[in-house]
């Protein structure tokens, strides 16, 4: 059964379950903000728990797979080194979970930081969207609405 399983979670595969299981915490934190489910489950440990062990998994097939671990190290030395490593599909796939689980991290963020500001749910979800395709411009676009929120510029709030 364990074989199977191992079998069954292919690196598109993976990619694929990744995808979709972000969708519903992304689904609660924008329009159900307020349920038990999405402070439960969407803004709490729980997606980032799911997430950590699709990347551990990964890591762990990456290693089966003779993955060279020490050549991540080269992609600080340039451009053309980077785009060597996005040649490799475990890679790419680790890189894409990073993004996924920063992503929803931050939108679950926005979506706590907006409800101790009494923020408007309509406007909330502008940002939380971008932030679900674009992350740091949807960050930035939540910051410029939160300033006229809180009635402050603070850097480090």
């Amino acid at each position: 059964m364990i074989e199977q399983i191992y079998n069954y979670f292919t690196v598109e595969m993976l990619y694929f379950w990744v995808n979709i299981g972000v969708l519903p915490f992304w689904f609660l934190i924008i329009f159900f903000p307020q349920s038990n489910l999405c402070k439960y489950l969407a803004t709490s440990i729980f997606p980032i728990l799911l997430l950590s062990g699709a990347y551990v998994f990964v890591l762990y097939k990456a290693y089966l797979s003779s993955f060279d671990f020490m050549g991540n190290f080269s992609l600080y030395l340039g451009l053309d080194y980077i785009s060597k490593l996005f040649t490799d599909e475990f890679y790419l796939l680790m890189l894409w979970i990073h993004f996924v689980s920063i992503n929803l991290f931050v939108g679950g963020w926005i979506l706590k930081d907006a409800q101790k500001l009494i923020m408007n749910r309509l406007l909330l979800t502008i940002p939380l969207i971008i932030t679900y395709l674009i992350g740091p411009i949807g960050l930035f676009i939540y910051w410029v609405i939160r300033i006229f929120y809180a009635k402050k510029l603070s850097l480090y709030d």
